[in-house]
């Protein structure tokens, strides 16, 4: 999304670190692209998680590709805020066109060298089109609230943060000022995405340790 602010931080280094030494070996092993989703609740520091592992492949020699979930709503941003305060029963993945994202995914998987596909223009809440060149990229992370639902993923992470934890990145990020309503919708999101810890292969905890369920 052209107009977000991404700051990483060395937890999210520390985390990611952890992370990629965690599945280096499968991402080697596979013969072709290797995906991954960060998910959790709003500020949780899913943008920055994924830009971190992204990076710390990187310092392998390994190229990466990032999704963003925001690219992939129905409405820009400004119009999808007026859509839920007229109807709050807007909130949900339906807001956002998961289909697409997963059919982005597995073009990934199935070797394409590029992708069309949505970029949201904040400042102007609006929905452009961009080509992104995947022929550099091993791996292919797609990182927002309910990325844990997609199909086409080969290691989920979670972050484990809810919206009391977060308050203080989402007001760093600023993207909107302090609004009850906004409080709303963060608890419907909660309700939601809080049952998909359940799906995670990683969990990265409130406080930025990372957990191996499987293991």
């Amino acid at each position: 999304m052209r107009g977000d602010i991404i700051i990483v931080e060395d937890h999210h280094r520390a985390a990611a670190a952890t992370i990629v030494t965690y599945i280096a070996d499968a991402v080697a092993a596979k013969a072709g692209r290797y995906t991954i989703t960060v998910a959790g609740e709003s500020g949780s520091g899913k943008s920055e998680t994924a830009q971190a592992i992204a990076d710390a492949f990187a310092e392998r020699g390994v190229g990466s590709a990032i999704y963003q979930q925001d690219d992939y709503f129905v409405h820009p941003p400004k119009t999808n805020d007026r859509t839920r305060r007229e109807d709050i029963g807007w909130v949900g993945s339906g807001e956002v066109h998961l289909d697409l994202l997963d059919a982005h995914l597995q073009a990934a998987l199935d070797g394409a060298d590029e992708v069309e596909k949505p970029l949201v223009i904040y400042e102007e809440d609006r929905i452009d089109r961009e080509t992104m060149d995947l022929r550099n990229a091993k791996v292919v992370i797609a990182e927002g609230t309910y990325t844990s639902l997609l199909e086409h993923v080969d290691t989920r992470v979670f972050i484990a943060r809810n919206r009391l934890d977060t308050m203080e990145h989402r007001m760093k990020r600023a993207r909107e000022d302090f609004d009850p309503f906004l409080e709303e919708v963060l608890t419907i999101e909660h309700d939601i995405i809080s049952r998909h810890r359940q799906l995670a292969d990683v969990i990265v905890t409130r406080d930025y340790d990372v957990e191996f369920p499987g293991r």
